[in-house]
């Protein structure tokens, strides 16, 4: 129609010039009636025919021919929306169509999917902008998206007991759903948010720190989680410390643990009640923290402040937080031994990696860990302990000459290498792996010095490696050194962005560029990130703390870089029986020792008036005591032996840098020396 209107603009004038010229040929012809005799031949008069003329033809000719395009073009508009719509309504109703069903603190049961669309004929020739049949489905607004509906699985954060499905209902009636517990499962909505304020993309640690820290700087928040692992949050310490020491039977599946001091807790940061349903996210009044479970973000736009799922789904944000952790690292003698060596493997991570290893576990004769540091040494003692009742054959081998061989002085690594004996396990040293075959339905594991290893099943843990899947799409950077995606003090990578966790890579203020990968360190600066999401524009100062424990007698502390390459000084004493993890965590009533952790630096430690002894480096006994790290005859790492509640101390003495010409005074803030 608008071509119309300016085709008959143009023609107009020509239109009313042609209707003047026909007026004027009229009166001029009755003129030269009424003066000139009958006789007088048609030829002097008009040359044109009777009633205007050729003029008057044309006008005719171009008023027929507007109005004729006018109607063809009406004509070809109408027919080709309406085939249009036609073809928008065959592809929704194509799509398929799950429902996803949540209830708070319960199993999350599926529904079975629902039958596709049924549609109607439409009317061949419809008015331009007639409404719809009321039988038939409503058009698309214009420029709005229809999101696919997306199939979203949450499982329990604290099951209580393994529930059973019920059976399915037809999918055109859709009734509620009713667990054995008796809780109404209503069914959800299809719609995920296509718009989020606050995107948060990984559920782990540093997540929800950052979701917990804009709720509370902005209650009304709106924030979005989006994490591959079908859990909600959860902490990831317990799954290689205290769940295996759990007596009960059901401890995979209840996911509760006893801590040290005996107090009962769930690995999970919140119950399922916390969170609202992602579909519900958009419409929420006053906010709140939605977790979209079994999905990844495989595409980054920065530009257009959007992202895009592994489903095609696309979710746009203001601001957005990177927090995809890392995963975990395998030999490469296995990856390359073959799928049949690669089936008795684990890489040890996630909640799924605690089950099958559980399981695994208690239906073999051996397993060996192959690694030395943090995690191998944990699920050594762990696994020791289980070995004692069930005969489990455990080894630990690794290519350092002790036990934490990369963290702790040698005679320390030595101490810890005999403390994990005692709990079970065979130790092989200085093991360097050549190859890994399947014979026999056993694993040989080939060393480099020519002793072979026979096993049932290998658990590596041989470190992380950072997610930066995102980095190329994102066109962000990545340390070359560290890994990692570079990030500033406010733990910015572009103006929207920051990343927290173990895939930061930060500027130390104190220690320069770091990368980090402890439970502490993820709380911190994903409760930074989420500050300065709000606008808070902090420089992250923190310097953050980890620990590990060798089951409930012997644990430690650390802080800043502790790197056995690097001179170190020890101070120890006779510990008593309050110098145990259990211990500590009956005083400080949380095993997550960090949780206990804050930000602020000991202002005026006082020191112990009881007298130092002389230092000890090579004492047989560690009982308890504190190990200094010094690069250029500044402390940049320490250990806390066995002494607990005292990091806000080693945090002041990290952050004055500070040279001290006798670090046995120093130790004394420490208040080693009380009984």
């Amino acid at each position: 129609m608008l071509k119309c209107r300016t085709v008959w603009k143009k023609l107009a004038p020509l239109a009313r010039a042609s209707s003047n010229v026909c007026r004027q040929n009229v009166r001029r012809t009755g003129l030269t009636n009424g003066r000139i005799p009958a006789h007088v031949p048609a030829a002097h008069m008009s040359t044109g025919p009777a009633g205007g003329g050729r003029e008057n033809q044309l006008y005719i000719l171009l008023v027929g021919a507007t109005f004729l395009g006018g109607g063809v073009y009406a004509y070809r508009t109408v027919k080709g929306d309406q085939q249009r719509y036609q073809e928008r309504i065959d592809e929704i109703s194509s799509r398929p169509h799950r429902v996803a069903t949540q209830v708070p603190a319960a199993p999350i049961l599926s529904e079975p999917p629902a039958a596709e669309a049924t549609e109607k004929e439409t009317v061949p020739e419809p008015e331009p902008e007639a409404a719809p049949s009321p039988e038939e489905p409503s058009p698309p607004a214009p420029d709005t998206e229809v999101v696919a509906p997306s199939e979203t699985t949450e499982p329990p954060p604290e099951p209580t007991a393994a529930a059973e499905s019920p059976a399915a209902e037809p999918p055109e009636s859709q009734p509620e759903v009713v667990a054995e517990s008796g809780v109404d499962i209503v069914p959800a909505s299809l719609k995920v948010p296509s718009h989020t304020p606050y995107l948060l993309i990984g559920g782990g640690t540093a997540s929800f720190a950052a979701a917990r820290s804009i709720r509370a700087r902005d209650p009304g928040a709106k924030v979005l989680i989006v994490t591959d692992e079908p859990d909600l949050p959860y902490m990831r310490p317990p799954l290689s410390k205290e769940l295996w020491f759990s007596d009960d039977p059901t401890v995979t599946e209840t996911l509760r643990f006893k801590q040290w001091n005996g107090k009962e807790r769930s690995i999970y940061f919140q119950p399922a009640s916390f969170y609202i349903p992602p579909e519900e996210l958009e419409s929420a009044e006053n906010g709140g923290v939605a977790v979209l479970t079994g999905r990844k973000v495989v595409h980054m736009d920065v530009r257009g402040n959007k992202v895009k799922l592994d489903n095609d789904t696309e979710i746009s944000y203001d601001k957005c937080l990177i927090a995809t952790g890392g995963m975990p690292r395998n030999l490469q003698v296995i990856e390359r031994a073959g799928e049949e060596v690669m089936e008795k493997t684990t890489l040890f991570r996630k909640i799924e990696d605690f089950k099958s290893l559980d399981k695994v576990s208690r239906n073999i004769n051996s397993i060996t860990i192959i690694g030395g540091g943090f995690l191998g040494s944990e699920l050594a003692c762990a696994l020791g302990r289980r070995s004692n009742e069930s005969g489990l054959e455990v080894i630990q081998m690794y290519p350092e000459k002790g036990n934490m061989g990369k963290v702790l002085p040698e005679y320390l690594s030595n101490w810890t290498t005999e403390k994990v004996k005692s709990e079970g396990v065979k130790v092989i040293s200085e093991a360097l792996v050549k190859s890994v075959t399947c014979k026999d339905d056993k694993l040989e594991i080939q060393l480099k010095d020519g002793r072979l290893v026979k096993t049932d099943h290998i658990v590596a843990a041989v470190g992380l490696e950072p997610n930066v899947d995102l980095a190329k799409s994102a066109g962000l950077e990545v340390d070359s050194d560290f890994g990692g995606f570079r990030v500033n003090a406010e733990l910015q990578a572009r103006s929207n962005i920051w990343v927290a966790g173990d895939a930061a890579c930060f500027y130390d203020i104190r220690l320069g560029r770091r990368r980090v990968e402890h439970h502490d360190h993820a709380v911190v600066s994903g409760r930074l990130a989420g500050e300065n999401m709000t606008g808070a524009n902090k420089p992250y100062w923190h310097q953050s703390m980890f620990w590990s424990d060798l089951g409930p007698d012997v644990g430690y502390e650390a802080i800043g870089i502790v790197d056995s390459s690097l001179p170190t000084v020890g101070v120890f004493a006779k510990a008593t029986a309050k110098d145990t993890p259990k211990a500590a965590t009956e005083k400080s009533g949380t095993g997550i020792r960090s949780e206990s952790e804050t930000e602020d630096t000991a202002t005026s430690p006082v020191a112990s008036s009881t007298p130092a002894p002389a230092m000890v480096q090579h004492k047989d006994d560690y009982g308890k005591g504190v190990i200094f790290y010094l690069r250029d005859k500044v402390v940049v790492g320490i250990i806390l032996w066995n002494v607990f509640n005292r990091m806000p101390i080693a945090r002041k003495i990290i952050k004055d840098g500070e040279e001290h010409a006798d670090l046995n005074e120093v130790a004394k803030l420490f208040n080693i020396h009380e009984d």
